[in-house]
């Protein structure tokens, strides 16, 4: 029987899920999946649905799985058809980047459709936000931090301004005393060349431990971070004369992480009751 939660009047409210998604099932359960499932732990009475915003992934995983996901505009297809009146639609994006901004576009031809709909926050908001995501990594990597060691993140990266996410973190790393976390980017800066230059240049660390600063452990984990292959940041750092040991983990499987999100579906919730 499927699952609602109705205010006063009646209203039909849901909570929709987005996601870039991942083409890498076993990491999509344990990050996207347990996100979702924190979710719908949090606000039982709630239907929890799932979009994708990366058509490739959507595509691939339909013709190699068989596995059937929405992207954002049939899920909201879908919602208006099945009688949803509130809605709910949390990202699990890192930031306010293009993929987010896309999302707002999306959201916006569909204003008059539901008579009420709010777009929740990404990961990395507000200075509480930032806190919490120091927090959780450092935390998570606590059994790393022996002085010999640099601790580097991978980020995604994007042209959009947003990008000032990565150096905004990495202040608050250095304010908070954690001297040897270091984070890069794939697509923007800080490069890896970058990271590497500054890891060389804060201490002499003998080892390099890598993860990615990313909701799954997909694509760029396993082929720009982890592969064997040159121009991959573990080659890249064993070459620089560092014992390499990457961390195949997404943020997603974090359960300090996986309460962000809730929280933000907590405030949207609010937000929703204020306007309808």
């Amino acid at each position: 029987m499927e699952k609602e939660i109705r205010n006063s009047e009646g209203a039909k409210t849901a909570i929709l899920a987005v996601s870039f998604g991942t083409s890498y099932n076993d990491s999509r359960e344990v990050t996207i999946g347990a996100i979702e499932q924190a979710i719908t732990d949090a606000f039982p009475a709630c239907e929890v649905r799932r979009a994708f915003t990366s058509q490739v992934i959507i595509n691939k995983l339909k013709q190699r799985d068989g596995v059937e996901i929405d992207n954002v505009k049939e899920a909201l297809k879908k919602a208006c058809e099945d009688g949803i009146e509130r809605l709910i639609v949390q990202p699990t994006h890192l930031m306010n980047g293009l993929d987010y901004r896309a999302l707002v576009d999306d959201l916006r031809n569909y204003g008059n459709t539901f008579k009420a709909i709010v777009l929740g926050e990404p990961l990395l908001t507000d200075e509480e936000d930032f806190k919490a995501v120091m927090e959780a990594i450092t935390a998570d990597t606590a059994a790393f931090d022996d002085g010999s060691t640099a601790i580097c993140f991978m980020g995604h990266g994007t042209e959009a301004e947003s990008n000032a996410v990565y150096e905004r973190l990495q202040k608050i790393l250095r304010e908070a005393g954690y001297k040897n976390y270091f984070i890069g980017t794939v697509e923007a800066r800080p490069t890896l060349d970058d990271l590497v230059t500054t890891v060389k240049k804060s201490g002499t660390y003998k080892k390099a431990v890598l993860k990615p600063l990313m909701v799954v452990a997909g694509d760029h984990a396993n082929n720009d971070m982890a592969r064997d292959g040159d121009g991959s940041w573990k080659r890249t750092f064993e070459e620089a004369g560092y014992e390499v040991q990457c961390i195949m983990e997404g943020l997603g499987q974090m359960e300090a992480i996986r309460k962000i999100y809730v929280k933000h579906v907590k405030d949207s919730l609010d937000r929703l009751s204020e306007l309808y």
